[in-house]
């Protein structure tokens, strides 16, 4: 490893191959710098982030590539959807996406190691496969970036160049939920007894669930990300301290990467693991929450796109999903409000008209209750969604409809 200035680090990104495709760190951890020094030396390249954050290079010359769209590249033209499941970003890499160079955000050196701090995911994958090639592998290093340990840990041997940075982090701070995601989330909570193991995603009903478990013991985290709803469980003493917490990329306020840093009881592990569903399996009453922008009566739904568009992606969702309904005492809720204010229509349909982001959950989980889904037969299924999910306004809607389609 070579520790240079920006300037060297010109001569470094002059030097890649025709149009390269470079893969940096995502979330909350975007190199700035890398990719400002980048973009000023390289006319042509492919930018591959995981929910990229704005702001990010923007001009002709610039394409962006993902698996998972972010607020940054999100609706723009020049962005070329890849679908794939997060756990099998990876193979992504390994197999068809190959990078010519990896950019990271990483802690401040520790003896022969740095970390990737709060953005392990896949960027493991992306230096081995880069290596493997003969690519690059360049960081910049930033003491305000937590150290944190597992899978997050980079030798030095591993990286090419290094540039030494001081910037603060960018932090996320979780809006208010409002009435209905707040009601979902009393419901789910109310479905998860104590030595739990929760994975939740993101958005407001996830987080809501979160708050609503501060009186539950010897929780467990097997996740892919947390916010600062873990580090409340902490604080309320909820979680089980024996069983370390486990995720694989963070973002949050500043108290929590305060938290995370040099703590052993968090370890931050590569995509391949977290997401694994046969380790996702063998958690201890795992239990998934994850959102939705509609379900059918089918127990499909759409989390991924918007009057079709592509809007997020798969995530990792649907590898949650499918190990949580495999975890002896499992449970994998799909939560939604059951009405969208802003389109005035319900988001329980009849059948879903975008790709189906995932399908076979134990719960279809609104503000008007919990309907059980899976080992239920069909007829029993639509009933449950239609009775005990959708709004009462779309509810004889919904029958009529189901009727018509020989689900009742």
């Amino acid at each position: 490893m070579r520790v240079v200035s920006v300037e060297q680090l010109q001569w470094v990104f002059a030097s890649l191959p025709e149009n390269p495709r470079v893969v940096a760190s995502g979330n909350f951890a975007t190199p700035q710098v890398l990719l400002n020094t980048l973009d000023s030396v390289v006319p042509e390249y492919r930018l591959h982030m995981l929910n990229a954050q704005k702001p990010l290079p923007d001009r002709e010359g610039v394409t962006y590539e993902t698996a998972f769209v972010g607020p940054g590249m999100r609706h723009h033209e020049r962005l070329v959807y890849i679908p794939c499941r997060l756990s099998l970003v990876p193979v992504l890499f390994r197999d068809h996406y190959r990078p010519d160079v990896v950019l990271l955000h990483t802690s401040a050196q520790r003896h022969d190691t740095v970390s990737l701090g709060t953005e392990v995911n896949i960027l493991p994958a992306a230096i081995e496969s880069v290596r493997e090639r003969g690519g690059l592998v360049i960081a910049q290093s930033n003491p305000n970036m937590p150290y944190t340990y597992g899978d997050a840990q980079i030798y030095e041997n591993e990286i090419d160049y290094l540039v030494e940075v001081d910037e603060p982090l960018p932090t996320h701070t979780a809006g208010e939920p409002d009435d209905a995601s707040r009601q979902i989330g009393e419901l789910i909570a109310a479905r998860v007894s104590d030595r739990s193991t929760l994975q939740m995603g993101i958005g407001a009903v996830p987080d809501a669930v979160l708050s609503a478990l501060t009186q539950r013991k010897g929780l467990r985290i097997w996740t892919e990300m947390f916010s600062d709803g873990v580090l409340e469980l902490f604080k309320r003493d909820a979680l089980d301290r024996d069983v370390p917490v486990t995720a694989s990329f963070i973002f949050g306020s500043q108290e929590l990467y305060e938290w995370i840093h040099l703590n052993k009881w968090i370890r931050m592990l590569r995509t391949e693991r977290t997401n694994d569903p046969g380790q996702i399996a063998r958690q201890a009453s795992m239990t998934s929450v994850n959102a939705a922008l509609q379900v059918d009566l089918c127990d499909q739904a759409n989390a991924s796109r918007v009057k079709g568009r592509i809007y997020s992606g798969f995530g990792g969702s649907t590898d949650f999903i499918v190990g949580a309904l495999h975890a002896r005492g499992g449970q994998s809720f799909i939560a939604l409000p059951s009405w969208h204010r802003k389109a005035n229509v319900s988001t329980i349909v009849p059948r879903i008209t975008e790709p189906v982001t995932s399908f076979e959950h134990s719960a279809v989980a609104t503000e008007n209750g919990i309907a059980m889904v899976f080992g239920r037969s069909q007829n029993e299924r639509v009933t449950n969604i239609i009775e005990s999910a959708a709004h009462p306004d779309a509810r004889e809607g919904l029958r009529e409809a189901a009727v018509q389609m020989g689900l009742m």
